[in-house]
């Protein structure tokens, strides 16, 4: 999961379901959208591993253990938002 997750480029984003299907591409067993969630949310270096960079699938600004003001302003500094 960490892996995935360091994967996804700086001022990039990726959905719950999309680093789903990359996780199990990579490791060859199923996981959900809702499984991604659980994991991102137990990350215990959230700047290093950046879980900020994973949202909903309309784009929403959904969990961050730090807050979803702390995931805005993280990925507005990334210019990942539009």
């Amino acid at each position: 999961m960490w892996r995935v997750l360091l994967g996804i480029p700086y001022g990039q984003t990726r959905t719950y379901g999309e680093v789903a299907r990359l996780l199990e591409s990579a490791t060859g067993t199923g996981t959900s959208a809702r499984a991604v969630g659980t994991a991102v949310g137990r990350n215990p270096i959230s700047i290093i591993i950046p879980c900020h960079r994973v949202v909903g699938a309309d784009g929403s600004l959904t969990g961050y253990a730090g807050g979803v003001d702390k995931k805005a302003l993280l990925l507005a500094h990334e210019e990942a938002l539009g």
